[in-house]
């Protein structure tokens, strides 16, 4: 990690210079104590000009990026099943870990990543911009303190819509890439809020089908209904074929109160004892920005990014552990893999 002038520079490499590559690049630009040294693609004409755009060194290889000995950290913004190979060895190499969500399209990836890296002594962390945002952040601690009573019921609705060009590359959709359809690539936003503020899922049954999008591999409809460890009832739905995009939520409801979350704001907020600062999440939490790629996965913020990436280099200062460090991210693909295998075999699965 070098540094000039009182402030100490963590120093970034990016692997994959595809479409959510330039959110990481904003992030890194707008956080202090870190800069973007280092792009790759395996398309060299793509690297060299993300490299350009940015002001950076550009390489046509994970491995090469990974042998910067200037590189602390590296972001991975490869297709889903392509973060293991470039995670494993930054791990190997000495090298911190962000990696875009999922980490892995399998648990077995997800533990051969968390392996390598335990191995090393270095950290990885997964992305997910909805946990940082307010609303969220109100939620969780309202479940925290147990102001909702006994939960009875949580569900995330995920409405997207996706065109036909956007499957007309080679991974979307596919297993082997995408890991999956709607539920790996875009509901997996809104499992995770679940995953983080619920118990664990014991049991799933679900169905799924491709019912807009004919010609991919993978679902791009499914619902799935859940059973929490505590007996909590719940429900998932997943799509890409919902036109025009309409607001995904997450609810939480329990025997004294009730959160919606629409498109990561606040529509409901309500509690059987009420307290002062109530109304002023209501009124501060209700507002967005109109960015959430229920559309158009270009159409989002890049703050929740910013808050990610800040967030894991304050913990590898400080030496405490970040949110989405290590199985954080595992807990997502383990649901969502239940999901499939339940849907597959029409049958329910345990966790």
């Amino acid at each position: 990690m070098e540094g000039s002038g009182k402030i100490k520079k963590w120093n970034i490499g990016i692997i994959g210079a595809g479409l959510i590559a330039d959110f990481h690049a904003k992030a890194i630009a707008d956080i202090d104590n870190a800069q973007l040294i280092a792009v790759c693609d395996i398309n060299k004409a793509r690297a060299d000009e993300m490299a350009a755009k940015h002001n950076c060194k550009s390489y046509n290889s994970y491995q090469e990026l990974c042998q910067d000995k200037e590189i602390d950290i590296v972001t991975i913004a490869t297709p889903s099943g392509l973060h293991m190979e470039p995670s494993i060895a930054a791990a190997e190499t000495g090298k911190h870990v962000i990696c875009e969500k999922p980490m892995e399209i399998t648990t077995e990836r997800v533990d051969a990543i968390l392996e390598a890296h335990k191995k090393a002594g270095t950290r990885i962390c997964t992305i997910f911009p909805s946990r940082f945002h307010k609303a969220f952040r109100a939620t969780k601690d309202a479940v925290a303190r147990g102001r909702l009573g006994r939960v009875t019921f949580a569900s995330v609705i995920a409405p997207f819509w996706r065109n036909e060009e956007y499957y007309n590359d080679t991974w979307h959709g596919t297993w082997k890439l995408d890991g999956g359809g709607a539920l790996m690539n875009q509901s997996i936003h809104t499992i995770d809020l679940l995953c983080a503020v619920m118990p664990k899922v014991e049991s799933v049954q679900a169905y799924m089908d491709s019912l807009a999008h004919t010609q991919i591999e993978a679902e791009d409809t499914a619902v799935a209904a859940l059973r929490f460890v505590d007996g909590t009832l719940g429900l998932i739905y997943g799509t890409t074929g919902s036109y025009p995009g309409n607001q995904k939520s997450f609810t939480i409801t329990g025997t004294d109160g009730t959160v919606v979350l629409c498109d990561d704001m606040i529509v409901t907020w309500q509690f059987r004892n009420e307290l002062p600062e109530d109304e002023q999440i209501r009124q501060n939490f209700a507002k967005t920005n109109g960015k959430s790629g229920i559309a158009d996965p270009a159409d989002i913020s890049y703050q929740g990014h910013v808050d990610n990436f800040k967030g894991f280099i304050d913990c590898l200062e400080s030496g405490e552990k970040f949110e989405l460090e290590d199985d954080e991210g595992r807990k997502s693909v383990q649901l969502i893999r239940a999901i499939y295998q339940s849907a597959k075999n029409l049958k329910m699965v345990k966790l």
